[in-house]
């Protein structure tokens, strides 16, 4: 069985290193922004390259996805459920809070563009993606996944509690689990914690 792990925004995939040794089976952590790099980065763009390579596998695959990714994940397991195994969502909203991205673009804009090289992303295609993504809203989707579902969340990150406690209610077959001394970066702050979470998640 495949597993696919996806970083998000302000990560690559070397974030899921020290998790991904803790896994079991064919583990593949795609660079999500190579098909933006040096374009018109767009959340659609981001998407649809990774629907066209997760239909190129065997199917079913078990998705885990951190902020960004798990938003990913949710989609393809909305669109293609009979692709999907399970699923697994970190700090992940359900509905984009746009008032807080645009604060977070206009602190973008003041930044200077070095800032943004750990994100494998230029300054200008961050803030496109970011603004790209302001109008993603799964709320009334998440009663149509059909898969096993595991909502994680890291302790600290308060941020993303309240979408976790939605993601738990909205979906048929998930169970909640808060990820102990973790802010959002959960693959970062706890790799240990989170693969024994996945494992026995994906074992069940």
């Amino acid at each position: 069985m495949t597993t696919i792990l996806l970083h998000g925004l302000g990560q690559g995939p070397e974030s899921w290193d020290a998790a991904a040794q803790g896994l079991e089976g064919e583990i593949l952590c795609p660079d999500l922004f190579a098909p933006v790099r040096g374009g018109a980065a767009s959340y659609r763009e981001i998407y649809q390259t990774f629907a066209r390579d997760c239909q190129g596998l065997p199917q079913p695959l078990r998705l885990c996805g951190l902020s960004l990714g798990g938003i990913l994940a949710l989609q393809y397991a909305l669109e293609h459920p009979e692709g999907v195994e399970a699923l697994a969502l970190i700090g992940t909203p359900c509905v984009m809070p746009k008032g807080l991205l645009r604060v977070q673009n206009a602190v973008f804009r003041l930044l200077p563009g070095r800032a943004f090289r750990q994100m494998g992303l230029s300054k200008g295609e961050v803030i496109g993606l970011t603004r790209s993504m302001m109008d993603l809203d799964f709320r009334g989707d998440l009663g149509r996944v059909s898969c096993p579902t595991l909502v994680l969340c890291g302790e600290r990150d308060r941020a993303n509690q309240k979408a976790a406690l939605e993601l738990r209610a909205g979906i048929p077959k998930a169970e909640l689990a808060w990820i102990p001394g973790a802010g959002h970066e959960v693959n970062r702050d706890a790799p240990e914690a989170l693969a024994e979470a996945l494992r026995q998640f994906f074992r069940a």
